[in-house]
This record gives C-alpha cells, structure tokens and sequence, in this order.
C-alpha cells in the first residue's frame, strides 16, 4: 500500500492552486494547471500483479506543475508548464513575466515549455533559458525529426521558435550524475536523468543544508513507479534508459534524504520517500498542502 499524507489543500480561487514552502532560506511556488487520474494504458513493463497491488482500479492521480523559486534575490521558473494558466498563477503568486529572471528547463514537451511562447514572441522578456546540450542538439536534429510520424514534427518546430526566440538569453549545459552534478547557479545543479527525452534533466536545489529534487518527468504515475520503478510509460522515448535513471536517483534520493518535486506527482507536486516494506522500490509520501501557504497568508 503507497503511504501518502492527508492533503488539506488551500486554493486561492476555485480555478488556481498555488502553495508556497520553504526550503532553507528558498521560497518554492507551487503553480498547479491541472490535475486528473492517470491510466493504465500508458504503462510500460507493469504485470497484472503490480497492478493489483498499487492501482488496483487502473488509474492513479496525476498533477501538472510548475515550479517558481526565490533565490539570492533572483525569481526562478522551474519548467514553464502547459501555458494555459501558468501565467495567471505567476501573478496570483506576486510576479509579472518580466519579474522572471531564470528560467531551468528539465526538457521540452509542451506541458514544460507551454508558456514560454505567447504569439510566437518570448513571455519572459528578462529571463535567461537554461537547457541542457543533448536535449537542444535533439530538437535541432532534423533526422530525429523525420523518424517521427508527420503528425508529430510539428513538436520540433515548436521547440526551434522557442530556442530562436530566445536566441540571445538561451544557455545550453552539460548534466552530470546526481552524486557529482554539476552547478548552473549558487545553489542549483543539474542531474542527468535521461530517457523520458534524450536529454531530460533535474534540478537539484540545496539551501541552509536541506535539498530538493525537481526531477521533471523522472516518473509520472507515483503510485506504481514508485514500488515498482521498472515500469515506464509510453510518454518515455528511452524506455530502458529512464528506467534505469529512475532505479539510480530514486536510490539516491532515498540514501541522502532529499525532498522530491515533480511535474506529474498530486498536488502539492512535493514528498519524500521511503523504503517500501511490500516491494523491492518505495513508498512516497505526499508532502501535505497544510504545512505551506499562499502568498497573502505568509
């Protein structure tokens, strides 16, 4: 049985949900957009007896998230989300686009790179993009494109306007393994965490001696990649590839105890994890909404 915490979630309107935590001396915005039961049917590798065991019914809950994150006086944008409200919770959150100085890209599907666009001209008129050279060198790879079906290569040049609208604040960099990851800032470094797209990364954000995980799409259905990380989804390009990135970080993860944020994981998007008593994975445990606040509550 996946162990979660009761969620007593705040809204600050019946449409929008942001809640705010601290990490050290860090304030993390939770930017919800939307949220809804995952299916079955986009898992990779999942037994009947998984099944049975953690989503019995076949369905799961699933979050989408984005992450805002005050720094050494910087506003930081972890993933740009879907785009549809990402925006208007930055505001309920206290910030216009152009407050955004930063913003970290764990990859470019267009539920994390959704509201970096408006009328095909940059949102975040200040902000510098941070992504990471083998996921900008796939989206500029013109034979990647074409061994999609057609249907899909409208993602590329989606993808392409962003990296040339943003041509003069774009800055591409390596990640490295989570044990030794390299620093993009004062207090971020990046992890590779490759497979879900070629080159899909977290961040991992340390302050005042606590650390937090935002690990993009590392896992999108938590209630069975938990227990059983050998399962991928459909979404994945690298199947085998993000289950063993999945294996080596949840371990580490767990080794170090470091809190975890993710795009896909139930609202309030954060937890931590615990070895699992029933399996050889883990158990995760849902952060709980009433231990934050919304910003006019502070």
């Amino acid at each position: 049985m996946i162990l979660t915490m009761v969620l007593s979630v705040q809204h600050i309107n019946a449409q929008d949900d942001i809640i705010m935590f601290d990490i050290g001396s860090l304030s993390i915005g939770v930017l919800s957009e939307m949220q809804r039961q995952g299916d079955k049917s986009i898992l990779i590798g999942a037994t009947d007896e998984m099944i049975e065991r953690a989503i019995p019914d076949g369905t799961y809950p699933m979050g989408m998230s984005a992450f805002v994150v005050e720094m050494d006086g910087k506003t930081i944008l972890l993933d740009a989300g879907l785009g549809q409200k990402t925006i208007d919770n930055l505001a309920l959150y206290g910030k216009k686009p152009a407050d955004v100085d930063i913003v970290f890209l764990t990859h470019c599907h267009g539920d994390h790179v959704g509201s970096l666009l408006i009328d095909n001209k940059k949102s975040y008129p200040n902000a510098t993009v941070y992504i990471s050279k083998p996921e900008y060198d796939y989206y500029m790879d013109d034979a990647a494109m074409m061994k999609l079906p057609e249907n899909q290569r409208g993602s590329f040049a989606t993808v392409r306007n962003i990296f040339n609208a943003y041509k003069d604040k774009l800055k591409e960099f390596v990640p490295g393994e989570i044990e030794n990851a390299p620093e993009l800032i004062p207090g971020v470094r990046a992890v590779a965490a490759y497979g879900h797209t070629p080159g899909h990364v977290g961040f991992l954000l340390e302050s005042e001696g606590e650390k937090l995980l935002m690990w993009g799409d590392l896992a999108h259905a938590m209630a069975i990649q938990m227990p059983f990380p050998e399962v991928a989804v459909a979404y994945d390009t690298d199947p085998v590839q993000a289950v063993a990135s999945r294996k080596k970080i949840l371990k580490y993860v767990l080794d170090n105890k470091i809190q975890i944020a993710g795009a896909h994981i139930e609202f309030p998007g954060m937890g931590e994890l615990i070895k699992s008593a029933a399996t050889d994975g883990y158990d995760f445990i849902l952060k709980c909404a009433c231990g934050g606040y919304i910003p006019e509550a502070k």
